[in-house]
């Protein structure tokens, strides 16, 4: 999102626009998207929710032999192939006599409260990249600035998401940062 503006920052300039108007068309830009995340966030959680609720009825509810077909499809891959006859035959049957979850609303305030954050998490990304262009009067430096600003951030969040899979948080960084140089060269190509 914020390359995306960055990028526009020349053309809006060019066009007699104020770096402070296009700042604001910016964030207002954002906290659009913030709010399509945070709602597509919401939707697809209460698919799954919903479609989990579906196999649980079908596997409480339908004939055995169907019942236990939908309990295999649903299986994840490296767990139906790991797990024995009798221990699917154990959990088939546990699903299948057990009362199940009292609560089974769609969309829950969890929900809602994640989708805040997604919601916030977007809006706030925006700005870090957004400081060089208030203090730097050369629009190409503060583009300059900016991008570096936005790979920094990429590099911290791909270690982070690195270490979020386990791994050396080091690779996922280079990757996140490899990725964005791409996405910036291709900008400054294009004409950002």
């Amino acid at each position: 999102m914020a390359l995306s503006f960055t990028g526009t920052m020349s053309v809006a300039a060019s066009d007699g626009e104020t770096v402070g108007s296009v700042l604001v068309a910016a964030l207002g830009c954002n906290v659009a998207w913030g709010i399509v995340d945070g709602v597509m966030f919401v939707l697809t959680t209460a698919v799954e929710r919903a479609r989990r609720f579906g196999h649980i009825d079908a596997i409480r509810n339908a004939p055995v032999e169907k019942a236990r077909l939908v309990f295999l499809d649903n299986l994840p891959d490296d767990v139906r192939l790991s797990a024995s006859d009798e221990l699917a035959d154990i959990l088939f049957n546990r699903i299948r006599t057990s009362r199940g979850v009292h609560d089974r609303r769609i969309v829950q305030g969890r929900d809602l409260a994640a989708a805040l954050s997604i919601c916030t998490l977007v809006i706030a990304s925006t700005l870090p990249p957004s400081i060089p262009f208030l203090f730097i009067d050369d629009l190409n430096a503060a583009m300059r600035v900016s991008n570096f600003i936005a790979l920094a951030m990429l590099f911290v969040i791909g270690g982070r998401l690195g270490k979020y899979m386990g791994r050396s948080p080091w690779p996922m960084a280079g990757v996140m940062a490899a990725i964005g140089s791409v996405l910036v060269a291709l900008t400054i190509a294009l004409g950002g």
